[in-house]
């Protein structure tokens, strides 16, 4: 009987992916920003800026507003330094040091940034407390993506927007081609040799391979208790926003 072996994989076991998520990005926190800008040529700020705009915070804009799986804060920053921003924006992760990191490098200095160490999956907020979400590259790390969604659901407003902000593959060639080759072997070992951790930025593309595309997740949110939702591919199928309006 011939015997059959799975590649090796990042990914870790359902059971165990909170865990690993918290413990691997508490390891590459100090480099992570640095990581971010040059991996993506800097096109991650044009994407933060673009799901702000989306998030239809001009409705309420002393309202109070949650960047859930904040990181290092930049999607919280991005909203809170917009001029006729006059709100409060609570950035929640469950990795203390991505906070930590965030909060070192000035980021909350003079802003209305609150961070909060927190489980997306088990929010300590009440019902109806945010006037608007974000997620910037966090929902892929979730160990239950639907539960995700819904206590999101759950801390928004009736009428509040949430705002998707996630890697997906772009599906039109040579564009893809190209892109594959980079996420699969020019960005693991430059993420491997900043970080100095070893399998990071190999989770990083297997993670978003494994993740739903942009109609799944549209389909997912809606399931979630949200209305309207759209989606919106950007830099050419790199990465792709989703929005839509809690019922």
């Amino acid at each position: 009987m011939p015997q059959t072996h799975a590649p090796p994989t990042a990914l870790p076991a359902p059971a165990e992916k909170a865990a690993h998520v918290r413990r691997m990005f508490s390891s590459i926190a100090p480099r992570y920003d640095l990581l971010n800008h040059v991996l993506s040529l800097n096109i991650d700020r044009l994407w933060r800026k673009r799901a702000v705009n989306r998030l239809g915070w001009e409705r309420a804009p002393e309202g109070t507003y949650l960047d859930n799986c904040a990181g290092t804060l930049d999607l919280a920053v991005e909203l809170a330094k917009r001029k006729a921003f006059r709100g409060r924006v609570v950035g929640s992760d469950f990795t203390y040091a991505m906070l930590e990191n965030g909060v070192d490098a000035g980021k909350t200095r003079g802003a209305p940034i609150g961070p909060a160490c927190a489980d997306a999956l088990a929010l300590p907020f009440a019902d109806a407390a945010f006037d608007g979400a974000t997620v910037g590259f966090g929902v892929r790390n979730l160990a239950d993506l639907d539960a995700g969604l819904r206590e999101m659901a759950r801390v928004l407003k009736p009428g509040a927007r949430l705002v998707i902000l996630e890697f997906t593959t772009p599906g039109w060639q040579p564009f893809r081609g190209l892109y594959f080759f980079y996420f699969l072997k020019v960005l693991p070992m430059v993420g491997r040799m900043v970080s100095k951790h070893s399998s990071a930025y190999t989770y990083l593309p297997e993670s978003v391979l494994s993740f739903p595309d942009g109609p799944e997740l549209a389909r997912r949110m809606e399931a979630a208790g949200f209305s309207g939702v759209k989606w919106e591919t950007l830099s050419g199928g790199i990465a792709a926003l989703h929005h839509g309006t809690r019922v």
